[in-house]
């Protein structure tokens, strides 16, 4: 199975590098994916929006001979929902990693300071505890050193979707910074956060207790993760 890796905020491929190669002893293809403007510290992000991150997935799927897997981690979710709402036909499996999909006319995250067109990664003061389970002195040391500004156009550019088959095409969202029984109550209690991941039709969730970037905390348990939704055996389903 050909499987799209896409990163959240501040990273490009080489933060799936700690995950990708147990998905190909496995027998899968990964593809992570370095998208526009996160080339480098030194990128031009100036005119680069949410929807060019998600053009830029869609052209990986295109090259595909068959279906995929996506895989988006925090905001990376928004994009691969975008995805998946373009090419639903071409998508086997969205999975979330602590993140979800977002639904029409949302945004990722427009309360992150911007500089110019840049977001860069704030200080660790402003996240939340939940936030850095895990991530010890030497990971924020290492994440800080490779983070890349996300641009300004993606944080806080608006999700336009147009397929409602993007509802049958089954998920997984692998649950970090909060279990899945609260997931689920908030979809049970009609939270707006979650509506977009209450219409699909076949969600499953798998349970990883760390912090937000398991790519980094818990490599080894989020690459099992992904493959037990890919081969849908190997996790409890809850």
């Amino acid at each position: 199975m050909d499987i799209i890796l896409v990163p959240g905020f501040w990273l490009d491929a080489s933060s799936w590098e700690g995950v990708a190669p147990a998905l190909e002893a496995a027998g899968h293809q990964t593809h992570p994916l370095t998208l526009p403007g996160k080339e480098s510290v030194d990128a031009g992000r100036a005119d680069i929006n949410l929807q060019d991150h998600i053009d830029a997935v869609v052209a990986v799927l295109d090259g595909m001979p068959g279906k995929v897997v996506l895989v988006g981690h925090s905001g990376g979710g928004a994009i691969i929902h975008g995805a998946v709402d373009a090419r639903p036909d071409k998508v086997e499996r969205a999975i979330y990693v602590d993140s979800g999909p977002l639904g029409e006319g949302g945004v990722i995250n427009d309360e992150l300071r911007a500089v110019g067109e840049d977001v860069p990664l704030p200080s660790w003061e402003d996240f939340d505890d939940a936030d850095l389970v895990d991530l010890d002195d030497g990971l924020r040391q290492a994440f800080r050193s490779r983070a890349v500004p996300e641009p300004r156009g993606v944080a806080y550019g608006r999700q336009h979707l147009h397929d409602e088959r993007r509802y049958d095409v089954p998920v997984t969202v692998i649950t970090c910074e909060f279990p899945s029984a609260m997931l689920r109550e908030w979809i049970d209690a009609g939270s707006p956060f979650v509506a977009e991941l209450a219409r699909i039709r076949d969600v499953e969730y798998i349970d990883l207790p760390t912090g937000h970037w398991p790519q980094f905390t818990k490599p080894a348990q989020l690459a099992r993760a992904i493959l037990a939704a890919v081969n849908r055996t190997g996790f409890d389903r809850v």
